[in-house]
């Protein structure tokens, strides 16, 4: 209690344009960034864990999640840059003092993000019987991963409410709860899928044999798990934003659900280019399950356990990215400019460390992790190859995932989209076409270590000359304007 007294005192400092030491806004990102990185490696742990029971069933299995995977990352990401289109706007509401405005978009937000993710989840739907044959996989494992696709599509809206609400709370500076239901949805996925992706077993406990039911629906169970955890840990963590919120509780006051065009504009600015650069990033990364697919099983389990196992390094890297985006929200909103360049640099800075730290481990680990995912010695051997390849790309890209983050928050996401598409598109897909004939998952991944690389460079270069020259603004000005007053002050 006394740290969320002393984050909230911290935060107030910027929306009243209160002068802050270095040690004062370097204690506010770790007091943000804490949390977050919590919640990223918590989610990461569920995946993690998913993988786990099922690579226990055998590499078919793993494939067959493995070969849609990237898939379900594409809605996924469709459904995370429509929440961003609200929640950006909130922060800078909030950074603005102007509570009221905030509450309003929150209620347009609830609307719009439901449309928007049973849209997503019906066009899933549809193709799902069809998706694993137009990636290539095998006949051994295409109605499994259809079965596994189908659920997952209909749980989108529970999947599009869990990023919409903690996307929200952390606009306010509720890192804590968002941390707190990342962990409880984990704890409900591991319970969930063990008694739906196993048969009936007996365990010994104190010496006693115990008899636990199973379901024994392999893959499918683990889909039927993972989404029945994130609808309870969504619904929630809607009912903590939506009635115990301090900021946004939809009691304080009452107003419409029906969006306005207003707001759906800024919506829109914000979260258009995202969703373009996410959906034709997310299409690079089938090209490239396409690329690997014709390697062979091991090479498609190898790849996606690769995968989970690298998330728990990078994952920090988002949790700083989400404190980074809160805190420059606010303080654009706030209008304290020189401020916001502080908190990037900060930022960036701390989340750089940290991956570079967890490069090192992730290259002495390999082994240890590959060994808890997969009984398989070909796929374990094939794995710490590539997890040891990736490893020396860890600090760069930290640069890049934080550097998004902040202009994320700046409401600036046209020109970083702009450069995660050439690097993506430009750099390792060319790269990954050319050495997978010759050097199998291997070259893939070693393509995959340069443009990392390459793009936390381009990122780090843009931060740089990121200059905003915004004209004086008075107090007053500052808690009234608009998101699209506030960004074209740039």
């Amino acid at each position: 209690m006394k740290l969320d007294r002393q984050k909230d005192r911290l935060l107030s400092m910027i929306r009243h344009g209160k002068p802050m030491t270095l040690g004062e806004q370097a204690r506010l990102v770790l007091s943000l960034a804490m949390p977050a990185i919590l919640a990223q490696l918590t989610t990461t742990m569920m995946q993690y864990i998913d993988a786990s029971m099922v690579g226990s069933l055998g590499a078919e299995a793993s494939a067959a999640i493995g070969l849609i995977e990237t898939t379900t990352w594409l809605m996924g990401s469709l459904c995370s840059a429509t929440a961003a289109g609200f929640y950006v706007q909130v922060s800078h509401q909030l950074g603005a003092d102007d509570a009221a405005r905030a509450r309003s978009t929150l209620r347009q937000g609830i609307m719009s993000v439901l449309v928007v993710s049973a849209l997503i989840g019906l066009v899933a739907l549809a193709i799902s019987p069809f998706l694993p044959s137009w990636l290539g996989g095998n006949a051994s494992i295409n109605a499994t991963s259809s079965a596994y696709f189908a659920i997952i599509a209909m749980a989108m809206p529970a999947f599009q409410f869990s990023m919409f609400s903690q996307g929200m709370l952390r606009s306010s500076g509720n890192m804590l709860v968002p941390s707190i239901m990342s962990v409880v949805m984990m704890s409900l996925d591991v319970v969930f899928n063990f008694f739906l992706i196993f048969h009936t077993r007996t365990v010994d406990v104190l010496g006693m044999s115990l008899t636990l039911p199973g379901a024994g629906m392999g893959v499918v169970g683990a889909a039927i798990g993972t989404a029945s955890a994130e609808l309870v840990a969504a619904s929630i963590t809607m009912y903590i934003l939506c009635f115990r919120s301090k900021e946004l509780s939809l009691r304080i006051d009452r107003g419409r659900f029906l969006p306005t065009w207003q707001v759906v504009k800024r919506a829109l600015h914000i979260a258009l280019p995202m969703g373009i650069q996410q959906t034709i990033m997310t299409s690079a990364y089938i090209v490239t399950t396409i690329i690997i697919a014709p390697l062979g099983t091991f090479a498609i389990a190898a790849n996606s356990f690769g995968i989970i196992v690298e998330s728990l390094c990078y994952m920090p890297g988002y949790g700083v990215s989400d404190a980074a985006t809160t805190l420059v929200g606010q303080s654009m909103g706030a209008g304290r400019y020189e401020l916001m360049k502080r908190f990037a640099w900060l930022s960036v800075g701390l989340g750089m460390g940290i991956m570079t730290l967890m490069g090192v481990v992730m290259y002495v680990g390999a082994p240890f992790a590959m060994a808890m995912m997969t009984p398989s010695p070909e796929v374990r051997l094939l794995g710490v190859e590539v997890l040891r390849i990736e490893a020396f790309a860890e600090p760069m890209f930290g640069a890049a995932i934080i550097c998004y983050g902040v202009f994320v928050g700046a409401a600036k996401t046209i020109a970083p989209s702009v450069m995660n598409l050439i690097s993506m598109w430009g750099v390792r897909i060319t790269l990954a076409a050319m050495l997978a004939p010759s050097m199998g998952l291997r070259g893939v991944w070693l393509a995959m270590c340069l443009e990392l690389t390459f793009r936390g460079v381009i990122f780090l270069v843009k931060l740089a000359r990121f200059n905003p020259t915004p004209k004086p603004v008075s107090r007053s000005e500052g808690m009234n304007s608009t998101t699209d007053e506030i960004r074209n002050k740039y």
